[in-house]
């Protein structure tokens, strides 16, 4: 592991003097991926930066909806009453992740953040842009079955491995951060990024901001949802297709749809076109065939990933037709995952 100095933040502003001072500092909380990164020789930090005694960790109400601190614990914000009751999307989508000890140690902002699993990425003796721009992706040409089938570009085609910010994509949330010019709000769709020619840039996030919480609105669809979940087994395995949907229905008529997906993108991937489409249309899987359709129009599978495309097709309509009937996909039932 590269050597490294150590300091504790005693404050917001003094975590964020401490960045913007260090360009080779980098936060650390719960650790469950920089920790890994840092043995890999992925990440070589100069300093880390603990923001662990930070008073973040905090669940509460804030105008109309809630505010998770970024220190909130992955297990915490799962089993919290007033997530489970409200936001039960989120803490369907955090209990599909991990383990129960990561979920332990796991941050929210640390969710956030989180890297890529892009077997490229994890192995310093191969090429790969997102760790030395310029280098190449042979995951394009190589082996590629975990890989993204929608946003990718010549330089990158890494997936993004949440299972909570799938969930928070649908559900409209606002990351707020805070760095040397200030606090500000990022939309949650606008925070993390497409590859582009930049891949090495995973978040709008600047070097020197910090996140301090995610806000979710009053809007929370209890009733009709769901967070489906494939993949290769039921724990502790990364999706190769989830499916976040959130319905609000007027009868057997869609009012609101929400619908993000996760596992085919190198951000959460929301298809606004297809939401607005849903509304106004009655809930069917003829309805949720077409919303599909739409959303996959444009995929393009490479070698040893074509076979997404149908799963995502296939988990589109089941996870909306588990949402309209107000039958959410069970995190915890081996004999459904």
């Amino acid at each position: 592991m590269n050597r490294f100095a150590y300091t504790r933040a005693g404050t917001v502003a003094e975590a964020v003097r401490t960045l913007a001072a260090d360009p080779a500092a980098k936060i650390i909380a719960g650790g469950t991926n920089l920790v890994d990164l840092m043995k890999y020789n992925v990440e070589r930090p100069g300093r880390l930066v603990d923001i662990t005694r930070l008073p973040l960790s905090g669940i509460t109400e804030q105008a109309g909806g809630l505010r998770i601190g970024a220190l909130a614990p992955n297990s915490d914000v799962a089993y919290d009453g007033q997530v489970v009751a409200r936001y039960p999307l989120l803490a369907s989508a955090i209990l599909a992740g991990a383990s129960p000890q990561l979920r332990n140690a796991a941050s929210t902002g640390g969710n956030l953040l989180q890297r890529t699993r892009c077997y490229y990425f994890y192995d310093e003796g191969t090429p790969c842009n997102k760790r030395v721009p310029g280098s190449g992706c042979p995951a394009i040409t190589g082996v590629n079955r975990i890989h993204a089938i929608l946003g990718t570009s010549d330089h990158c085609i890494a997936t993004h491995p949440s299972d909570m910010c799938v969930a928070l994509a649908a559900l409209d949330a606002t990351v707020q951060v805070e760095g040397p010019s200030g606090a500000r709000a990022i939309p949650i769709g606008d925070f993390h990024r497409l590859p582009g020619d930049r891949p090495e840039r995973d978040t709008t996030l600047a070097p020197d901001e910090i996140v301090l919480s995610v806000d979710l609105p009053a809007e929370s669809f209890p009733r009709h949802y769901t967070y489906l979940k494939l993949r290769d087994r039921l724990s502790y395995a990364f999706a190769l297709v989830s499916v976040a949907a959130a319905l609000a229905l007027d009868g057997g008529t869609i009012r609101t749809a929400r619908l993000a997906l996760g596992g085919v993108a190198h951000k959460p991937w929301r298809n606004r076109e297809a939401e607005a489409r849903l509304e106004g249309q009655p809930a069917t899987p003829e309805t949720f065939r077409a919303a599909a359709d739409l959303i996959l129009a444009e995929a393009k599978p490479y070698a040893h990933n074509a076979f997404k495309i149908e799963l995502a097709r296939r988990a589109i309509v089941r996870g909306l037709s588990q949402a309209a009937a107000g039958t959410p996909q069970s995190q915890t039932d081996k004999r459904i995952q």
